[in-house]
């Protein structure tokens, strides 16, 4: 199932054309979105082609979702360390298409066009290493079977996520409650930076996942510090 876009999203774009001042693009698996010349760099542009034309991949964070569906993006706001993790995510992604067109040779086009008109290949591979029946149904049991055989033999890099953050309390007892507090997340690494302020750190198997969970504690940590009366505030980059 296609993954609905939220805002903050990262997602790799082609660009299609620019009219006036506004970028058209073509979001990987989500349809089309736009970007404002002030959303591509800070101060005034005054060549719109010394940063984007037609054709060229570019990688964006999804600015606002509206009810009509628009989806306004932001080039500028992407850091280098959401560009690197994208890059990395793209570099996989053309290993799983290798792998595809070693099994199904000329009929990969074909394959690959029908999953990304939804999604982007890496994301349909990811999940059909857990479920399959998608992927059965597409290029057949026998030709499934060989694909995530070679998928899941292959040594995959394990992605990190990071995020920092502020702490703050009042209480006498403060370096006890933080220290309880980190006593709770294992398998995150907590790291302390500097007063107040520390990193959390998750390894997984990939990048999305390891978001999804490293999210989900940071949730938990939230309502934790709320509970034991002090401020948590994520740092965002």
């Amino acid at each position: 199932m296609t993954k609905k876009l939220e805002e903050g999203d990262i997602v790799l774009c082609t660009v299609n054309k620019i009219i006036g001042t506004i970028v058209f693009v073509e979001i990987e698996g989500q349809g089309e979105g736009n970007i404002s010349f002030s959303e591509i760099a800070p101060g005034r542009i005054r060549n719109i082609r010394d940063y984007v034309v037609p054709k060229k991949k570019i990688i964006c964070k999804v600015l606002r979702i509206s009810p009509n569906g628009n989806i306004e993006l932001s080039f500028r706001r992407v850091t280098p360390k959401e560009q690197k993790e994208m890059k990395e995510k793209n570099k996989q992604e053309k290993g799983y298409k290798s792998i595809l067109k070693t099994v199904l040779g000329e009929k990969v086009k074909d394959f690959i066009n029908q999953v990304t008109k939804e999604e982007t290949i890496y994301d349909f591979l990811e999940e059909a290493k857990e479920n399959p029946k998608r992927l059965e149904k597409i290029v057949g049991k026998s030709n499934s079977i060989k694909i995530l055989e070679i998928l899941n033999t292959q040594k995959s890099k394990k992605s990190t996520v990071k995020k920092e953050f502020n702490i703050h309390t009042n209480k006498s007892n403060g370096l006890e409650l933080i220290k309880t507090l980190f006593s709770k997340i294992k398998p995150v690494q907590a790291k302390y930076i500097s007063a107040g302020k520390y990193s959390l750190e998750l390894e997984g198997e990939n990048l999305k996942s390891a978001d999804q969970e490293l999210k989900k504690i940071i949730s938990e940590m939230e309502k934790t510090a709320k509970n034991a009366g002090f401020e948590l505030s994520i740092i965002e980059k």
